[in-house]
């Protein structure tokens, strides 16, 4: 078994990584590049966790995390990749979805929330509608969280016992463990029809959160062309001279109240 990364080594590791995407983003926006990255894999396999790392320093107006609720009626009479091609890039942006149409090959497909006849249109469609997004140059990346069972029960146990945590957990999230042949065989079947050289899958062991996050996120910046940018050199100017400005007298009670005061002046008794 491979040996937890330390809390210290990924703390700078990450850190590093994150200063690339940084640089990296730049890029995409100096260039007009487009790229969607799809994070997929079974519930709790740490796929929201690892965006919000690769999200955290980035510009929320270049780079969008898109995450859809369950479909409408409307939605659902639509062309199955119609309600996701709305929220694709535009010149300049990095699309970072938190499940995406393989909610078909997977979720839909076990549940029963889809026929059998739309479930092999998806796989039959989903390699096509796939290179022309990428023959239209989207740099498309799909990653596949893999955790084991034992170890999706822990967190499963983990969230139920958080009240931070709990609304993570759904009914469908709980099947899950009692369905876990029937996503295995699922995921073996979407990879079959949808690894694709255009757009292959790339899988991300995750028993350990902090190695698949860095793991992720290295592979994620070596997949993407970028390239240093020149960014222009932000200058503060001075503050000019007061031009005889006197605020007006407000009511304090329009202001916020400083609970913050109120924590100096606690007892440790009272933080027991």
């Amino acid at each position: 078994m491979t040996k937890r990364l330390s809390k210290d080594i990924y703390e700078r590791e990450l850190s590093a990584l994150q200063a690339k995407l940084v640089d990296m983003q730049a890029w995409v926006q100096a260039t007009g590049a487009r790229i969607v990255i799809i994070f997929e894999g079974r519930d709790a396999a740490g796929k929201g966790s690892t965006i919000k790392r690769v999200s955290e320093y980035l510009n929320p107006r270049v780079t969008r995390i898109v995450a859809l609720p369950t479909p409408t009626e409307r939605e659902r009479s639509q062309w199955y990749f119609q309600r996701y091609i709305q929220h694709l890039p535009a010149a300049g942006e990095i699309v970072l979805m938190d499940r995406s149409w393989y909610n078909r090959a997977g979720v839909e497909h076990v549940m029963g929330y889809c026929t059998n006849a739309q479930y092999h249109r998806f796989l039959h469609q989903a390699p096509i509608f796939e290179r022309m997004l990428v023959e239209d140059g989207i740099l498309l990346l799909k990653y596949w969280f893999s955790v084991s069972d034992t170890e999706q029960e822990r967190r499963f146990r983990s969230r139920a016992e958080d009240p931070m945590r709990r609304w993570k957990l759904s009914p469908n999230d709980v099947l899950s463990i009692t369905k876990w042949e029937d996503y295995s065989r699922a995921k073996d079947a979407m990879f079959v029809h949808t690894d694709i050289p255009e757009a292959p899958w790339w899988e991300v062991p995750s028993d350990d959160k902090r190695r698949s996050r860095i793991n992720m996120i290295a592979h994620l910046l070596s997949r993407v062309p970028f390239q240093m940018v020149e960014r222009e050199e932000v200058v503060i100017p001075p503050r000019p001279e007061s031009g005889g400005y006197e605020r007006p007298p407000r009511n304090l009670d329009g202001y916020v109240p400083d609970y913050a005061a109120t924590l100096t002046h606690r007892t440790p008794a009272a933080d027991e």
